[in-house]
């Protein structure tokens, strides 16, 4: 039976809303270890995503490649002015084989995930799939010892 995405999945999900100022998410990343939130409005529907890499330099700074503009970390900026609004998610009952597609085919690192009604249960990342990827490993070398074994 295929590996769902339910089963690696991390489950603790941190999330902000549009009006948090980039520092203050900044700072909740890196005191988390988290690369990547959701944004969520008042209902707590995902209304976008953002990434560290988001946050270090968004898209508009550099529009075109004779036009800069100076960009600083800090509060007068809020998440919406940054986000992807976009969404790419997985849902539970997913394979991982399906789940690691919608990640390379968007070439993004992670992605909310979803349960049948809608809701945000959980986050899918690169060291989720990872991690996922090493139990397979691990279970390959099991099964040839048992091999060996007989």
């Amino acid at each position: 039976m295929p590996t769902k995405v339910s089963e690696y999945m991390t489950r603790k999900v941190i999330t902000i809303t549009a009006e948090t100022g980039l520092r203050e998410a900044f700072f909740k990343m890196r005191d988390e270890g988290i690369r990547h939130l959701p944004v969520i409005d008042q209902n707590n529907a995902v209304i976008g995503m953002v990434s560290d890499r988001e946050l270090r330099r968004p898209g508009w700074v550099d529009e075109t490649p004779d036009i800069g503009h100076d960009y600083d970390l800090s509060d007068d900026l809020h998440i919406g002015d940054v986000m992807i609004t976009d969404v790419i998610h997985v849902r539970t009952y997913d394979t991982l084989t399906k789940a690691v597609a919608t990640l390379l085919d968007n070439t993004i690192g992670a992605a909310p995930v979803f349960d049948k009604t809608g809701d945000l249960v959980g986050m899918l990342s690169a060291v989720d799939l990872l991690r996922a990827f090493q139990d397979s490993l691990e279970s390959q070398k099991m099964n040839k010892k048992k091999k060996a074994a007989v």
